[in-house]
């Protein structure tokens, strides 16, 4: 009896740890993130070819798996800001859906995106929220915001491409941190073309300035032939949350492109 009591007293423990683990697991999802500034086509030889854009991102960025694609100057640049991708292509090669059907969501009716900032998204996640920033600058420069769940998972995503000049980003940056506090909290994923080309990120990131600390790595991915400047991110405001970043350094990427795409999978916390 003593012994059938410790057998099934044992057995309650190792029931007990295994429930502990998948509690563990499932109180976590992971999304692979992908962001690039593709120069509205113009590669390093000089020449306008959006359909080296469209081969790059549907080997060499979807080579992991996606679930976040964020696109910088992926429209023209002078008004009408009109397109340049064919963004049914993108999502048919991706399986990723694009976040910008409704006008409101892109600059004006040529448009792709917002100021030639483009998201897509897996289509297992819920959007309950979208939204475009305007940002000041000599050059016109914006975000998008979206708002999602996976699965009990709520969280936020932000695109943006922000300006050359440090004092112009920091105000940038300052409105992108007053949107945010108007929000509701869950965990928000920052990814983009910050033009910062200081591994710590000076006076734009700090969170002070913005409300919470971003976290993630500076990978060098300017200019794409001999990348020296970290100026594109994938961060969260979850420390150690950014996982298996890398600059993607193919030879493809670095012909389409004078930026170098980023990958990263983002640890999603499910207590908010």
């Amino acid at each position: 009896m003593k012994g059938e009591a410790r057998k099934s007293n044992e057995l309650m423990v190792d029931h007990d740890r295994s429930s502990a683990n998948d509690t563990a697991v499932n109180q976590r999802a992971e999304l692979r993130c992908a962001s690039w500034n593709i120069h509205r086509g113009k590669g390093t030889d000089g020449r306008v070819d959006p359909g080296r854009i469209h081969a790059a991102i549907a080997g060499a960025l979807l080579a992991d798996g996606l679930d976040v694609l964020a696109l910088q100057e992926a429209d023209e640049e002078c008004r009408p800001h009109g397109r340049i991708l064919k963004v049914d292509r993108i999502g048919r090669d991706t399986g990723l859906r694009y976040q910008h059907e409704h006008a409101v969501m892109r600059w004006g009716p040529q448009s792709d995106g917002f100021l030639g900032t483009i998201l897509f998204l897996h289509p297992r996640f819920s959007a309950s929220h979208r939204d475009v920033i305007d940002l000041p600058g000599h050059c016109h420069r914006g975000a998008v915001v979206i708002e999602a769940r996976d699965g009990p998972a709520s969280f936020r995503v932000v695109s943006a491409h922000l300006s050359l000049s440090q004092p112009l980003r920091i105000i940038q940056m300052r409105i992108v941190g007053q949107y945010l506090r108007r929000r509701p909290p869950m965990q928000t994923i920052l990814l983009g073309d910050f033009n910062e080309w200081r591994p710590w990120g000076g006076l734009m990131f700090n969170r002070h300035l913005i409300g919470q600390r971003f976290h993630g790595p500076a990978l060098r991915t300017f200019p794409s032939r001999y990348p020296l400047l970290p100026l594109d991110r994938i961060m969260t405001d979850r420390a150690g949350a950014v996982l298996q970043a890398r600059a993607i350094t193919t030879e493809e990427v670095r012909r389409a492109s004078d930026h170098l795409p980023i990958t990263g999978t983002i640890t999603l916390s499910r207590e908010d």
